[in-house]
C-alpha cells in the first residue's frame, strides 16, 4: 500500500512538472508576441483629463515605441518617446506587464518618469487598440488609441 502511494505521488509530480514546462512555454510564447508587438510602432490618439464639473475633452498624444524588453518576470523597459501637450521627451520607461490571458496590460504604479512628473497607469493593449487610465498629481483622465506599425528606417 505504500508503494501504491509513492507511485501515485511520483505520477502525480510529474504531471505537475510537465504542465509548468506547457504554462512556462505558453508564456514565454505571450511575452515574445508582445515584444514583437511593440518594436517600431506609435501609439497616436487622445486623453482626457477628468475633472470636476468639467466635460472631458480629448486632446492628442503620441508614444514613439522603439522596443520593448523583457527584464525579469513581470518587469519591462519599454524605450518611448512621449509626446503630449508641451511635452516631448525620449525615455526608457520601467513598467509591468501583467496578463489577462492572452492580452497584455502595462502596469505603473506611482513612477517618475524624467521630464514629465509621477504617474500610474494602467493601459491595456488588444489587436490594433490601445486603451487605459491614468493619473498625474491630483489629476487623471482615461486615454485611447491605435497601434501604428512603422517602417524600418533605414540609415546609408
Amino acid at each position: 500500500m505504500a508503494a501504491m502511494r509513492i507511485l501515485v505521488v511520483c505520477l502525480a509530480l510529474l504531471l505537475a512538472a510537465g504542465c509548468g514546462s506547457d504554462l512556462e512555454t505558453e508564456q514565454e510564447t505571450r511575452q515574445a508576441a508582445f515584444q514583437e508587438s511593440m518594436r517600431n510602432v506609435v501609439l497616436e490618439g487622445f486623453f482626457t483629463v477628468l475633472r470636476e464639473g468639467e466635460e472631458p475633452k480629448p486632446r492628442p498624444e503620441r508614444y514613439e515605441i522603439e522596443k520593448a524588453v523583457h527584464v525579469a518576470g513581470d518587469l519591462w523597459t519599454i524605450h518611448a518617446r512621449i509626446q503630449y501637450g508641451e511635452h516631448d521627451v525620449t525615455v526608457p520607461v520601467p513598467v509591468k506587464v501583467l496578463w489577462a490571458d492572452d492580452t497584455p496590460m502595462i502596469s505603473l504604479t506611482d513612477a517618475t518618469i524624467p521630464g514629465l512628473g509621477t504617474f500610474s497607469a494602467r493601459i491595456v493593449f488588444f489587436r490594433d487598440s490601445y486603451a487605459g487610465m491614468w493619473s498625474h498629481g491630483e489629476g487623471g483622465g482615461s486615454q485611447f488609441g491605435r497601434i501604428l506599425r512603422q517602417q524600418a528606417v533605414r540609415q546609408d
